[in-house]
């Protein structure tokens, strides 16, 4: 019997274990804890950095803190099977190239968990490196609030970490509110984001979803880039300064149901360094171009800037008061437009190129506000085609010192000619069936 009895494993139940601010050290109570432990810390201040390198739950009651000593990351998790709940996080270092973080998930932490804590003032603040299948869920994150924004970290950061998850968050400062690199598999859904440089920034990110997050005055709600067969589904882009929605090389990709509204903003958001930010090797726009009312400016000034993307699909979006309702450009080929609404955009249209590009599918075109058409039949759709540019606008654009001209008698027999003969039309967009009201307005607006 006693052999047969040594014979059985030993077996562990995992245990409550209560923590405060009075005993041993959290990182001692940690590593004397048994795998599958729940560590419940009361209220108090608690001194890391600490690496969690076993299956445990690390929960916080209200009022627990956790603060680094300015070095490296606050909490470390290196184990598969970790949850970290509750905790007010503060005090990584201040080393990007590191990846100082406040909590940082290692490529051991597998299914991770990390929710309703708060994490403010460190580099990163939530760091899923490597770490497949994780969760960040309903955190609290503001970044650091001074110096550069490319110097400081992103709220949340993805590095090729399929499965990951990131739910319910509230992003504010910092640098991204998400930035997602060379990953697959993802679901970005339900956060708020502000005061940051992109809301998320996508980056070699494939078969991924981006649903039902606002973007509030940053400087770019939505970069998508080098990525491709995408759902971006529900969006808000409010009051962002240069794009409601970026796709830089992003193909194959489902676009619909998003909402970009342009604000008048303060022109101060403009004024660094005389320039916009030239990311990615995004064109430049020079401050002293722009026209100015009473010290501010619309923006976005593009509501959606495509470049070099390709064979998407938009449908049912609503872009209205930018100052250019979308600009496509750079070779961008086979993508469906249809059911979107271009609403009082200074521009509704920004395309430089000779081709023909017809903006309806399957006999269902757009809505455009400034589009004075008839409807005779009642089937919704306008009886005549909507051309939303002409010659003398890209001449404008190719050569802005024509604006000179814009009110001489010759631009306007120009002009007056082209509507009368459409044979004497450049290549272009043509919407060959435009709607005559927006599709789901109520629900489009945030």
């Amino acid at each position: 019997m006693a052999a047969f009895l040594a014979a059985i494993p030993a077996v562990t139940l995992a245990a409550d274990i209560s923590v405060s601010p009075a005993d041993v050290a959290l990182q001692e109570v940690i590593s004397r804890a048994a795998p599958g432990d729940t560590l419940v810390l009361s209220s108090g201040d608690y001194r890391g950095p600490i690496v969690i390198d076993k299956p445990l739950a690390l929960v916080g009651r209200p009022g627990a803190a956790i603060t680094g000593s300015g070095e490296g990351s606050v909490i470390t998790i290196a184990s598969p099977g970790v949850t970290v709940r509750g905790l007010s996080v503060t005090g990584s270092g201040r080393n990007l190239s590191m990846r100082d973080s406040g909590i940082y998930a290692t490529e051991e932490a597998t299914g991770a968990v990390i929710e309703d804590n708060t994490v403010t003032d460190n580099m990163s603040g939530i760091y899923l490196y490597g770490a497949a299948d994780s969760i960040a869920r309903n955190n609290r994150v503001i970044g650091l609030r001074s110096g550069r924004m490319s110097e400081a970290g992103s709220g949340i950061t993805i590095w090729n970490a399929p499965g990951a998850k990131v739910i319910g968050n509230d992003v504010s400062f910092g640098r991204d509110g998400i930035a997602s690199t060379a990953s697959k598999n993802n679901v970005f859904s339900g956060n708020r984001f502000s005061d940051l440089r992109f809301a998320i920034h996508y980056m070699y990110t494939n078969d991924s979803e981006i649903s039902d997050n606002v973007s509030t005055g940053n400087s770019v709600g939505y970069a998508i880039m080098f990525s491709k067969r995408l759902k971006i589904v529900g969006n808000v882009s409010n009051g962002d300064r240069d794009h409601g929605l970026l796709l830089n090389a992003a193909n194959s990709s489902e676009i619909h149901g998003n909402t970009v509204i342009g604000r008048m903003q303060p022109i101060d958001r403009w004024l660094s360094a005389g320039q916009q930010t030239g990311e990615h090797g995004m064109p430049k726009t020079e401050v002293a171009d722009v026209a100015l009312e009473g010290g501010a400016r619309l923006g976005p000034e593009k509501c959606v800037f495509m470049y070099n993307a390709n064979r998407n699909r938009f449908a049912d979006n609503h872009f209205e008061n930018c100052a250019i309702g979308i600009h496509f450009t750079a070779g961008s080929e086979g993508n469906r437009m249809s059911g979107n609404a271009f609403i009082n955009n200074r521009n509704q249209v920004k395309y430089v190129g000779t081709r023909f590009l017809d903006w309806s599918f399957e006999n269902r075109g757009n809505y455009w506000s400034d589009n004075p058409a008839f409807d005779l039949d009642g089937d919704g759709i306008a009886d005549n085609p909507y051309r939303p540019n002409d010659l003398i606008d890209q001449v404008l654009w190719t050569s802005p010192q024509a604006k000179v001209l814009m009110t001489s008698p010759a631009v306007q027999v120009i002009r007056w000619a082209q509507a009368q003969f459409p044979a004497l039309l450049p290549g272009g967009v043509v919407d060959s069936h435009p709607l005559m009201a927006p599709i789901n307005e109520k629900k489009a607006r945030p």
